[in-house]
Formats: C-alpha cells, sequence, structure tokens
C-alpha cells in the first residue's frame, strides 16, 4: 500500500481541507456538525490523505481563519468555530478512524507538526491576545482527543517557543480579556440563559429583565450568540425569545412598573431576534416554526416586512396597510403626547401600524403640513420608550426609498437619519444606551443596499461595533468574467483559498449564475499545461465548488462534460494534463454530491436565490423501462441464463444498470444525469472512433475505480450499464479481474453474470 501512494507522503499541503474548513468557519457557523465531517471525510479518502497531516491542515485552517478574521463579530464567529466547533468535528471523525488510540496518537502527531508552524502560531497569538495553542490544547484534551501525558508535553514546547516570540504586551492590551477563553466561559452561560428562559415567565419578568439586561452589555451578545452558533443551540436560543416577544404581546391587568417590564422584554427580545437574523441569516429563526397553526408576530413580522440582502419588499403591500382606525390613533399618540403611555400598550400592533403611520406623517411632511420640528418631536416620540418601534418604522421607509425617483428621497432619508441618533433624555426606560448599540446596527444593515444605491452617508452612532466587512468586494466597472478569471489565477499561484477569496468567488456565482461560473472556472482548469498545477487546480476549484456542490455538479456532468465529450472540435482540450485533471474534478463532485445529497443541503445552500435550471425530466429523457420485463430479471434465478440470451430480452439487459435494478429514483436530477452520463460513456466506449475522448472516459472511470470505498454499495458506478463492462475491459488499463470485481454490482444475480463473463474474458 506504501508504494501505491508513496508519492503522497512528501505533500504536506492539502490546499481542499483548507479551503472547506475556511468555507464553513467564514459562512456556515450555524450549520450542523455531522455534514461537515462526512464532506471532510470523503476529502480524506478521495485524496488518501495521511490522518496526521488531515489533522493538522484542519488546525492550520482555522489559525488562518483566526489571523484573517474581520475584527469584531467576524472574529468572535472565528474563536466560536475553532475553540467549539472543530474540536466536536474532531470527537466525530474520531468514531470514524479504527481504534481510539491511534487517532489520539494521530492528533497529537498533528500538534507535534503545528507547533513547528511559529510564525503562524506566534501572528494567531498576537492577534488574540493569548496562548492560542494552550487553549486548544486544553479543549481537545477534555474532549479526550488528547492524552494528559501528551497535552502537557506540547504545552511545554510551545511555553518554551513562546518566550523567543515577538512580545506585543503594550498597555492597553493588558486589560483586553482575550477572545478565546471568553468564548469557552461563554458556552456554559448559554445553557444556563437557556434553563432561565424555560421558566413562567409570567412569574419573575424582573428577574429575566435582569438576565436579559446583562446579556446587552459589552459584547456579551456577540459572544453568546457566537458561542450558541457554533454549538448548535442557537436555534432554541432564537426559539425561546420568539416565545419571549409572543408572551409580551399578551396583557392582563397590570401596574406601571409591570408594564414598563413589559416593555423592555418585548424590545429587548425584539432586538436581539433582528440582529441575529442579521448576524446569522434568517433561517436560524424561522427554522423550528411551530406546527400548532399559531402564527408569532416575530415571525410574521419577520418575513412580510424586515429588509435583507437580496429581498425586496413592496411599501404598498397590504402587511403595510393594517387597520386604518388604529393607525390614525397611533399617529394622534405619536403627534400630541410629549411621551407614550405604556400601560395596555399593545406593542406589536404599534409595530405592525407604524408604517402606515409613518407614510401619514411624511405626506404631511412633504405637503408642508407639519414643519420639521413637528416631526423631531414625533421620532423622538418612536424611539423614546422602544427601539423596535424605530426598527419597524426604518424598515418601511427602506423599502419606501427604493420606489422613489433619487430627487423625490431627500425626507424619507432625513427621516431615516432623525430615527437612527439615540435621544438625550432623562426619562428613557432601563438599559436604554445598550439598547441603542444594538438598534443602530440594526439599521446599519437595514439601510446598507439603499445607501449603498444612492450613495449618501447617515452617521450611524459609531457603536463599537464593527462596520459590515466584505463589502464593496467587486472591483467597480470591470467585468466579472475578468475578475473571475483574476482571482482564479491570484489563488492558483498562492497554493489556496483564503477568506476574502471565498467571499468574491461567493459573489460572483450569484451574479453569474451556476452554469457561468462552473463554465468558465472548467475553462481555465483545461487552459493549465503543467501537471503540478492542472492537481493543485483540481484540488482548489472542488473547493471552491463546494460553496454550491449540488447545483454545481448537475451543470458539471449534465451540461459541460457532455458538451465536451460530443463535440470533436473541443477534443484536443481533453489531452493530458488537463483531461485528466477534470476526469478527476468530475468524480471527486459526483461523488461528494451524490453522498450528501441523501442528507439535507446546509443552510446556505439553501439560501441562495436559485435559477431555475431546466426540468433535468425533459433534459434528459430516459425511457422508463416497462416493470414488468424488470420484474421477470429480477426474479431470474442466476442459472436461468436463457432469459437473458433470449433476442427480444438482449438489448434490454443490455442497457440495462443496477441503478433500475435497485429501482433507484429516477425523478432525481442528479440520479438522472449521472444515469445520462453513463449511458454516453457507454456509447463512447462501444463506438469505432477513439481519441482523447476515449482516453478521457478511461481516466474518468480509474478515478471512479481509485475512490471506490471498499465494498460501499450505492456509489456512482450504479448507474453504469453492465454492457460497457465487456468494453471496459478491452482497455488495457481496465483489465484486471480487480477492477472488474470494483466496478460491478455483485448483490444482483445479473452484475454476478457480467462479472464472471468480463473475468472470463480477460
Amino acid at each position: 500500500m506504501l508504494s501505491v501512494h508513496s508519492e503522497q507522503l512528501h505533500k504536506t499541503g492539502f490546499p481542499t481541507v483548507h479551503a472547506v474548513v475556511l468555507l464553513e468557519g467564514t459562512m456556515n457557523l450555524t450549520g450542523e456538525t455531522q455534514p461537515l465531517v462526512e464532506q471532510l471525510m470523503m476529502v480524506k479518502r478521495m485524496q488518501h490523505i495521511p490522518t496526521p497531516l488531515f489533522v493538522l491542515e484542519i488546525w492550520k485552517a482555522c489559525f488562518v481563519g483566526l489571523i484573517e478574521s474581520p475584527e469584531g463579530t467576524g472574529e468572535l464567529k472565528w474563536t466560536a468555530f475553532t475553540f467549539l466547533k472543530i474540536p466536536q468535528v474532531l470527537v466525530k471523525l474520531k468514531k470514524y478512524s479504527h481504534g481510539d488510540k491511534d487517532f489520539t496518537e494521530d492528533v497529537n502527531t498533528a500538534f507535534e507538526f503545528l507547533l513547528k508552524l511559529t510564525p503562524l502560531l506566534d501572528k494567531a497569538d498576537q492577534r488574540c491576545n493569548c496562548d492560542c495553542t494552550n487553549f486548544l490544547l486544553q479543549e481537545c484534551s477534555k474532549q479526550g482527543l488528547l492524552s494528559e501525558a501528551s497535552m502537557n508535553n506540547l504545552m511545554a514546547k510551545r511555553k518554551a517557543d513562546r518566550e523567543h516570540a515577538p512580545q506585543l504586551k503594550s498597555d492597553e492590551n493588558a486589560n483586553i480579556q482575550p477572545n478565546p477563553g471568553l468564548i469557552l466561559r461563554a458556552e456554559p452561560t448559554v445553557t444556563n440563559i437557556l434553563k432561565t428562559m424555560d421558566a413562567d415567565h409570567s412569574k419573575s419578568p424582573e428577574g429575566l429583565l435582569g438576565v436579559l439586561g446583562h446579556m446587552l452589555s459589552g459584547k456579551s451578545l456577540d459572544l453568546l450568540l457566537a458561542a450558541a452558533a457554533a454549538t448548535g443551540k442557537l436555534k432554541s436560543f432564537a426559539r425561546k425569545f420568539i416565545n419571549l416577544n409572543e408572551f409580551t404581546t399578551h396583557r392582563s391587568e397590570e401596574s406601571t412598573k409591570a408594564a414598563s417590564v413589559r416593555a423592555l422584554l418585548f424590545d429587548i427580545s425584539f432586538l436581539m431576534l433582528c440582529h441575529v437574523a442579521q448576524t446569522y441569516g434568517s433561517e436560524v429563526i424561522l427554522s423550528e416554526s411551530n406546527t400548532g397553526g399559531e402564527v408569532f408576530f416575530f415571525e410574521t413580522w419577520m418575513q412580510t416586512c424586515m429588509p435583507e440582502e437580496g429581498k425586496i419588499l413592496n411599501p404598498d403591500h397590504p402587511c403595510f396597510r393594517p387597520d386604518s382606525t388604529k393607525v390614525e390613533s397611533l399617529v394622534a399618540l405619536l403627534n400630541n403626547s410629549s411621551e407614550i403611555k405604556l400601560v395596555q400598550m399593545k406593542w406589536h400592533e404599534a409595530c405592525l401600524n407604524i408604517s402606515a403611520a409613518i407614510l401619514e406623517i411624511l405626506n404631511a411632511w412633504e405637503n408642508g403640513v407639519l414643519a420639521f420640528e413637528s416631526i423631531q418631536k414625533i421620532t423622538d416620540n418612536i424611539k423614546g420608550k422602544v427601539c423596535s418601534l424605530a426598527v419597524c418604522a426604518v424598515a418601511w421607509l427602506v423599502a419606501h426609498v427604493r420606489m422613489l425617483g433619487l430627487d423625490e428621497r431627500e425626507k424619507s432619508l432625513q427621516m431615516i437619519r432623525q430615527l437612527a441618533g439615540p435621544l438625550y433624555s432623562e426619562n428613557t426606560l432601563q438599559f436604554y444606551n445598550e439598547r441603542v448599540v444594538i438598534m443602530s446596527s440594526i439599521l446599519e444593515h437595514m439601510c446598507a443596499d439603499v445607501l449603498q444605491q444612492t450613495a449618501t452617508q447617515i452617521k450611524f452612532p459609531s457603536t463599537g461595533m464593527d462596520t459590515m466587512p466584505y463589502w464593496n468586494l467587486l472591483p467597480p466597472k470591470r467585468p466579472i468574467k475578468e475578475v473571475l478569471t483574476d482571482i482564479f489565477a491570484k489563488v492558483l499561484e498562492k497554493g489556496w483559498v483564503d477568506s476574502r477569496s471565498i467571499h468574491i468567488f461567493d459573489t460572483l456565482l450569484h451574479m453569474g449564475g451556476v452554469y457561468w461560473f462552473c463554465n468558465n472556472l472548467i475553462k481555465e482548469l483545461l487552459k493549465e499545461t503543467r501537471k503540478e498545477y492542472t492537481l493543485r487546480a483540481v484540488e482548489l476549484l472542488y473547493s471552491i465548488f463546494c460553496l454550491d456542490m449540488q447545483q454545481v455538479t448537475l451543470v458539471l456532468l449534465g451540461h459541460i462534460l457532455p458538451g465536451l465529450l460530443t463535440d470533436s472540435s473541443k477534443w484536443h482540450s481533453l489531452m493530458d494534463p488537463p483531461g485528466t485533471a477534470l476526469a478527476k474534478l468530475a468524480v471527486w463532485c459526483a461523488l461528494s454530491s451524490y453522498s450528501s445529497h441523501k442528507g439535507q443541503a446546509s443552510s446556505r445552500q439553501k439560501k441562495r436565490h436559485r435559477e431555475d435550471i431546466e426540468d433535468y425530466i425533459s433534459l434528459f429523457p430516459l425511457d422508463d423501462m416497462q416493470p414488468s420485463k424488470l420484474m421477470r430479471l429480477l426474479s431470474s434465478n442466476e442459472e436461468d441464463a436463457n432469459i437473458l440470451s433470449s433476442p427480444t430480452d438482449r438489448s434490454m439487459s443490455s442497457s440495462l444498470s443496477a441503478s433500475q435494478l435497485h429501482t433507484v429514483n429516477m425523478r432525481d436530477p442528479l440520479n438522472r444525469v449521472l444515469a445520462n452520463l453513463f449511458l454516453l460513456i457507454s456509447s463512447i466506449l462501444g463506438s469505432r472512433t477513439a481519441g482523447p475522448h476515449t482516453q478521457f472516459v478511461q481516466w474518468f472511470m480509474e478515478e471512479c475505480v481509485d475512490c471506490l470505498e471498499q465494498g460501499s454499495r450505492g456509489s456512482i458506478l450504479q448507474f453504469m450499464p453492465f454492457t460497457t463492462v465487456s468494453e471496459l475491459v478491452k482497455v488495457s488499463a481496465m483489465s484486471s479481474p480487480k477492477v472488474v470485481l470494483a466496478i460491478t454490482d455483485l448483490s444482483l444475480p445479473l452484475g454476478r453474470q457480467v462479472a464472471a463473463k468480463a473475468i472470463a474474458a480477460l
């Protein structure tokens, strides 16, 4: 075995593993760990990576992510991913590796290698202001991934190394608590908060308010959310806040104090949910919607009224036009009273009615009925007690501004400006400053698109929050195809994909669509002529395609490959080395998609705005076989060879594949595309002309055999028609009993017959 893969061992960098980890850490912190574990295992198997180097690459990617992450929330997300989520991933990987002892040995070896990368570790330590390796080793030891002896030995080595590290102990850094320590402490706190929120809210609302108030201060909220996201608790966290928000909409007789507590609980839960939706995606909140038929206020509001990237709202939609009598009384309330009365106030109704009220007020201002002073008084009223009202008002204004001409926008934008700043007044409710900080960050996210389009500046109070990273990624006035080829060339030169490039590729995939994206990158691959570069390109492309593997695979196997294989003018591009590389990439994509599409797509992939890929059923017609013939074949005994050799059935059994005998669902696009690709391969092998395309088919099949797991059933080879076996065996490289047994399904009588026949003919 060593001689087979000996050329692998001098290779120490594995860009695919690196990119898969970076991609998850940058874009999918809330994702389940299992799909990530399976994807990593798949890469490890396909690329035959030894376990210590595999674990080392995962850690390298984490450290690079930590160093590169944008300040603020981005940095907290990466810290949570590295110190909380990746140890969990390794615990699951340990289950896949046979023999516990060996895996802990491998993790130990990986850390031994990691400690040699002193510059990387020093840079991460400077960034996080602590000894990162120390935290990691403790966490791994706690999870049973390292023995205590190994941990102490490694810690001592790193400690000795750090003495020579460039120390950046400045005074201002001395008091800052490092994020890794904070994240590891935040994780048990999340569990405690979840328990607190399970209690009956009506019994001690003040106590609950204390807990929530504590969460709002400084960066606690983002720390807790990052810890919850990395440990898979964010959904239940959001669910509890939705229930709390709903609880505050039902009121009984109440005192002034109870009314102000209720207003605060409503406001804090509303702001937190908006913040979660903007930081981690709205599907975190809408995922487990209750089936009891009860529709919660916040979910309704978020789906219909909250501006998000890529979601265009209609300001005249009925959801913004509620009960007119209530709107009138709200306008009167905002315009007249110096202060909103809290007792018996229905906050959720005010939030739903505010959009219509703002429209009335805006019209009155446009038509000179109200002066600017009145507008200031009204906006102060809106944001004076609960910040949620201001959020709902701006949500509508953003939708409204989009529909106006450039010269008509001034007053609406001015109104947003008025609502964005805090109110300086003595009698605001508790935790006002903390709530304004979250409100400002929510409004900044909401207005981002509109302000970018109109090139307007609105000064949001400097909240100490990070400005949004990765904005305006694409250079202006350059065709996106140029940007794509440019960034791919840079990534190829460097040998790995960094997080900024991942974001650019993601934006380009959105803009150009799956076919454009995939087709242009494959063209780049086919231009490469140096062997080591084509191999590197395959590893990088596979990891870039992980942005949306399912759709890319459909396009690659369903459109691009058949196009290259059937058009003789393109055959020259399939020569070695780019042809071999493309065959490898196609097999990797096919295997990944096939193994993962039995599971669920990740939330990141569900979020994409799909272009409608044409209906694969009409695109690739497969004659569905007559069931009666199939049944006869299935029930045929192995000895009963005459059924197969009778002339009417021969043509039928010839194009038959194991997938049809296993009755795999052919309405599924991926199965359909695979079945068609193998029919095409079969016809190329059976045809009388040879050329680069027949050579390509051989490479494709060799890669399939090479990547097969021993004894795995239901691989992509089950879509290959049985006749292809005898054609393949004629190819010298494929003529061995081992290959025949690998590519036929021996669990079927027909498969065993075909295999026996082929081996006899060798």
